[in-house]
């Protein structure tokens, strides 16, 4: 699984996502029940949609482009063969079918990956994601289309985590947010982006 996204993981920088969060999602689950074959998959698997090669490459198409319901079209004939246990298949789709902020996970599963993922938008590795974008994502043509997006995620995301170990984490990494949405501001000395 981490050999075909590595491969598939368009453009490269897109592959270093996949590791941290599971890594974040397993940290969160300490001391939980949950399947972390689920998480595992569904973490690895759940941005397939966003690699180029699998989204479109028309803007027009792109805008319009839903990547989770591709990846959760592409992910059970992946995992079928990968022979990953076929009970749990199901269970990895509906991860990835709730891993967006604005989703109610219904499994410990999917509350993992989807505060996991949260936390990634936030915080020093969050304006990372978002600044890489620049100038080669249509959403973001400017720095200032970044830094719209870096407010929203500081004032919308940390409402949205469900778990206490994502919302004690959350913490520092919305300090460093803010703090860099200060400091941007300041130094753009109030001249457009």
């Amino acid at each position: 699984m981490q050999a075909y996204i590595r491969e598939q993981a368009l453009p490269i920088d897109k592959y270093s996502h996949q590791p941290r969060l599971y890594q974040l999602a397993t940290t969160l689950g300490e001391g939980l029940a949950y399947d972390d074959d689920v998480v595992y998959a569904a973490a690895w698997l759940h941005d397939l949609g966003v690699f180029i090669g699998h989204r479109p490459a028309d803007p027009a198409a792109l805008a319009a482009w839903d990547n989770v319901a591709y990846a959760m079209q592409q992910v059970p004939a992946l995992l079928q063969e990968w022979q990953f246990p076929s009970a749990k298949i199901a269970a990895v789709v509906a991860a990835i079918g709730q891993h967006l902020p604005q989703d109610e996970p219904t499994s410990i599963e999917a509350s993992l990956l989807r505060d996991a993922d949260i936390l990634e938008q936030l915080g020093a590795v969050g304006i990372l994601r978002i600044v890489s974008k620049v100038g080669r994502d249509t959403r973001y043509r400017t720095f200032g289309d970044a830094l719209a997006t870096l407010e929203h995620n500081l004032h919308h995301l940390p409402s949205q985590l469900r778990l206490a170990s994502a919302r004690r984490l959350a913490e520092a990494r919305i300090a460093v947010l803010a703090q860099f949405i200060r400091a941007a501001q300041a130094e753009a000395q109030g001249q457009p982006w």
